[in-house]
C-alpha cells in the first residue's frame, strides 16, 4: 500500500478489525519510511447487478432508484428512511448471494412488495398499484382483499 504521506510502498500492519457490519476490514499501518499511520479499508469486490427491464434492456442495478420508488411508495406513512434504507440493504445483500450478474425487473419488484406487505400495508398497495400497472378500481380492490384475506 503506497504511503498517502511520501508515497513509500512498504509498510506495517499495526491493527486489523471488522467494520461495517463484518463486510469489510480496517486496517492501521505505518509506513516504513516516515511512520507515518493511516487507514486502509478492505472489502469483496463484487460484479455490479444489472436489472433486465421488462422491454429487454438491461441497466446497471441503482440503489438510489429503489430507494427513491419505495419513499414514495410510503410517503406520509410512518416509515423512517432509515427503515427504508435498511429495507433496500436487505434486498441488495439477498440478490447480490441470488444471482451473479443479472437479475429481473420483476424478481426485485417481487422482494420489494413482500417486505413492504409486512412493513406498511398501504404502501404495499401503492408500490403494487405502479409495479402492477393496476388499470381500474377492481385491481386495487383486488390487492386490498388479498390484504383482508391474510389477516
Amino acid at each position: 500500500m503506497r504511503c498517502p504521506k511520501c508515497g513509500h510502498l512498504e509498510d506495517k500492519v499495526l491493527d486489523s478489525r471488522l467494520s461495517a457490519n463484518g463486510t469489510a476490514i480496517r486496517r492501521r499501518r505505518m509506513c516504513l519510511r516516515c511512520r507515518h499511520r493511516f487507514t486502509t479499508y478492505e472489502e469483496v469486490v463484487r460484479a455490479k447487478l444489472r436489472v433486465i427491464k421488462r422491454d429487454g434492456r438491461r441497466e446497471d442495478l441503482d440503489r438510489s432508484k429503489l430507494i427513491e420508488g419505495i419513499k414514495k411508495a410510503c410517503e406520509k406513512r410512518p416509515v423512517s428512511t432509515e427503515t427504508i434504507e435498511n429495507l433496500v440493504e436487505g434486498i441488495i445483500e439477498e440478490l447480490e448471494s441470488e444471482y451473479e450478474r443479472d437479475v429481473s425487473s420483476q424478481v426485485i419488484g417481487e422482494k420489494v412488495m413482500a417486505r413492504l406487505e409486512k412493513l406498511d400495508e398501504v404502501a404495499f398497495v401503492r408500490f403494487a398499484s405502479v409495479y402492477r400497472r393496476f388499470k381500474d378500481v377492481n385491481q386495487f380492490l383486488s390487492a386490498i382483499g388479498g390484504l383482508i384475506g391474510k389477516e
